[in-house]
């Protein structure tokens, strides 16, 4: 599967409405780097999902449009083949397309896979570190407490300075 990504579609229910006849809302969790969350999807959705992906991709085959969709054996092969869809989707792209991670509500991505990164940081020190400035480094080039007594007033100016 991707790096530290999955995706599956559990269950479904049925959604009734009065505006409409009854529909079918398939439930996705969605797990990125440990954290899950979990979206409701039409089957509707999935198709335009799947229009905008083809424009730009090849995609895999998505289950049917027209199914009779109160039965629920034929819902159960369409959350199968849904979930397939979007698996083969994510197993087949490096980069996963920006419509998809939308679709799918992800917010956090992780970064990539170990062995491509620069291995500076790990997934969880990145956030943090790209909070700080990375200008503390310089404070180990000179120690301050070495400099002639008569500059500590300026190395004290310096190190204010840079915070």
């Amino acid at each position: 599967m991707h790096h530290m990504f999955d995706v599956s579609i559990p269950s479904f229910r049925h959604e009734e409405s009065d505006m409409e006849r009854g529909f079918t809302v398939f439930k996705i969790e969605v797990l990125v780097s440990g954290r899950k969350h979990v979206i409701e999807k039409r089957y509707s959705e999935f198709y335009t999902l799947h229009k905008k992906l083809k424009k730009f991709m090849k995609t895999p085959e998505m289950p049917s449009k027209h199914v009779r969709n109160w039965i629920p054996k034929v819902l159960e092969q369409r959350r199968q083949g849904l979930e397939l869809y979007l698996q083969t989707v994510i197993m087949e792209n490096e980069e996963l397309p920006k419509v998809l991670i939308e679709f799918l509500n992800i917010r956090h991505l992780p970064s990539l896979p170990k062995a491509e990164s620069c291995g500076s940081f790990d997934e969880t020190e990145s956030e943090e570190s790209s909070k700080l400035s990375h200008q503390p480094v310089l404070l180990f080039l000179r120690d301050p407490y070495v400099l002639p007594a008569a500059n500590g007033n300026q190395t004290c100016h310096l190190l204010t300075a840079l915070y």
